[in-house]
């Protein structure tokens, strides 16, 4: 920020790896938290504190250049926090996990609201006023809103799903999006339509569950039963994007490597002298 000449447009995506295992900060920060017992809620809450000194740098710099009023600031998360062991990434955890999503299902790694749902913040004292989107937002919505703010026409692209969002941000018109994919593959899948929700387990044992999202935010009650019309929908959705989509290469090479050819690994040596 200190290099960038003030006068000239700026694009700058800032990656933050915490928090997120393995649960590890500098003594500093941990010595903040020395009145929460837990070792891995002391490390996370850590780890956040860090998080939130380093976008008050940049944003300190903002200001320091006179860029702060007339810069948008986009902060959103990747994926809801980390309630299982399994999809803790490649560190051992050993206690509890600290991750709290409050009332929502289950975490990262699933399609419930739990993994998929997080906040996201926009902030442009120039532009946008303080307020609330309370409509669905999908991180697809992020290329052409920002695209349209910088003017930039998208009229060389394939055809995207995602929706410009502006209106919604600086003059609080409803968000024009009224349904989300999730994720599809061959083992799972999960679409939104207006309030109804669909988590589809085709791996057997299959399973299926509709929710109506507005009045159980939570995914405490299967409504498949009662509205076989619904489910049908949502399911020949998911199934027409299942025949649509490229095969995904992972699956494909795990299948191989389990059932057809032995594991060929690098010689580790051969691998560290790569470098980066």
């Amino acid at each position: 920020m200190e290099g960038h000449d003030a006068a000239a447009p700026l694009f700058l995506y800032l990656a933050f790896t915490a928090p997120h295992t393995p649960f590890q900060a500098p003594e500093d920060y941990l010595d903040r938290y020395k009145h929460i017992a837990d070792e891995n809620r002391r490390a996370y809450a850590a780890m956040i504190s860090v998080l939130d000194d380093g976008i008050g740098k940049l944003v300190a710099a903002l200001e320091k250049r006179g860029m702060r009023d007339n810069t948008l600031i986009v902060f959103h998360s990747d994926n809801g926090g980390v309630t299982s062991s399994l999809f803790a990434g490649d560190n051992k955890v050993s206690g509890g996990l600290p991750a709290n999503n409050g009332p929502y299902r289950d975490g990262k790694g699933t399609l419930y609201e739990g993994g998929t749902r997080v906040a996201t913040l926009a902030n442009w004292p120039e532009r946008i006023k303080p307020g609330k989107v309370g409509g669905m937002v999908h991180v697809v919505d992020m290329y052409p809103t920002l695209a349209a703010i910088a003017g930039a026409p998208l009229g060389k692209n394939k055809p995207l799903d995602g929706m410009n969002l502006w209106p919604a941000l600086s003059e609080g018109k409803p968000s024009p999006r009224g349904e989300l994919v999730y994720n599809v593959d061959p083992l799972a899948g999960a679409v939104r339509k207006d309030n109804w929700k669909l988590v589809w387990k085709a791996a057997l044992p299959s399973r299926l569950e509709l929710f109506d999202i507005a009045a159980d935010p939570s995914e405490t009650k299967n409504l498949s039963a009662e509205n076989g019309d619904k489910l049908r929908e949502l399911q020949d959705w998911i199934t027409r994007l299942a025949g649509e989509m490229v095969q995904p290469l992972l699956l494909m090479d795990a299948a191989r490597l389990t059932f057809y050819a032995p594991r060929v690994v690098a010689d580790p040596a051969t691998l560290f002298s790569l470098g980066d």
